[in-house]
């Protein structure tokens, strides 16, 4: 059966929303004199992590706040990251700290998320935050399932004592997501399942969900016979091939089975740059007593 599919246009959203937090930013430097800032750490040259980084400052720049950019080199220390963290945990006219990760192998992750302030963390890695989320009362919420919420929202999906299926159990994906979308209130009041690598017949589950998010990190790994007639299906995945960019979904072969889904790329991706933009925004108000 052939459903009328809307596709979920994270760009076109994306666009929306930073229209909107550029009108707030505007305002809050008026009010307040004081512009968000964003400092951003990168270490090593992984090519995929230089390109975030850059269409993160220039998100900042169109919106109107101030990005600051670290590069170190790739042999740099866990003490002198941790050093750089500490500084910019103290700076005031610093409002959000961004690592880009994956951090080098000398380097562990967690330490340094750790590490940065809870009121600094707009990714919202930092154990404070992410105890908030569980609790219900978030500081922050991180980019990629607050951008999935937010799209959940703005197209008017309903998600109340909706089925909602997470493929994934990742820290910044999968478990943040399950976390969110049980709680109460609008975006939420979901039953939630959480699926892995060891789930058994996966198919079977995945063929309950009334909104089915992906986040695997396997190319096309979600196909048609995996999903319900009239599902949502949100893919998270960006997997490059030598085609070019495809999820972790199907798209061509489950699309004529949903009533909405998201393409990749042009889905979640752009959502996610654009909820850390309103996390640093929130953080400046927090911060500035505002």
């Amino acid at each position: 059966m052939a459903f009328m599919t809307t596709i979920l246009n994270g760009k076109e959203l994306s666009q929306t929303l930073r229209a909107e937090i550029a009108e707030q930013v505007a305002d809050f430097i008026q009010e307040t004199g004081v512009t968000p800032c964003l400092a951003a750490i990168l270490v090593g040259d992984d090519p995929a992590s230089q390109v975030y980084v850059r269409n993160k400052e220039k998100a900042c720049a169109a919106v109107g706040m101030k990005s600051v950019l670290y590069r170190l080199p790739a042999e740099t220390t866990q003490e002198e990251l941790l050093k750089l963290v500490a500084e910019l945990n103290a700076d005031v006219s610093v409002h959000g700290i961004l690592c880009q990760l994956p951090l080098p192998k000398q380097i562990s992750e967690q330490v340094i998320l750790d590490a940065v302030s809870s009121e600094k963390d707009v990714d919202a890695f930092h154990p404070t935050n992410v105890g908030l989320i569980l609790q219900g009362r978030p500081h922050f919420l991180p980019c990629t399932p607050y951008g999935i919420q937010e799209m959940l929202k703005r197209y008017q999906i309903e998600t109340a004592g909706k089925h909602v299926v997470v493929l994934g159990r990742s820290d910044i994906v999968g478990k943040p997501m399950a976390a969110m979308m049980v709680q109460k209130g609008l975006g939420a009041d979901a039953t939630v399942t959480v699926c892995h690598s060891r789930t058994k017949d996966l198919a079977s589950v995945t063929r309950l969900a009334d909104i089915l998010i992906v986040a695997i990190g396997k190319p096309k790994f979600v196909t048609a016979d995996m999903v319900k007639d009239g599902a949502v299906v949100v893919d998270v995945g960006i997997n490059r091939m030598e085609a070019g960019l495809v999820g972790d979904v199907d798209f061509d072969a489950v699309q004529a089975k949903t009533s909405a889904i998201t393409p990749v790329p042009g889905g979640v991706g752009p959502l996610t740059i654009t909820m850390l933009l309103g996390n640093t925004l929130k953080a400046a108000r927090s911060q500035t007593g505002k």
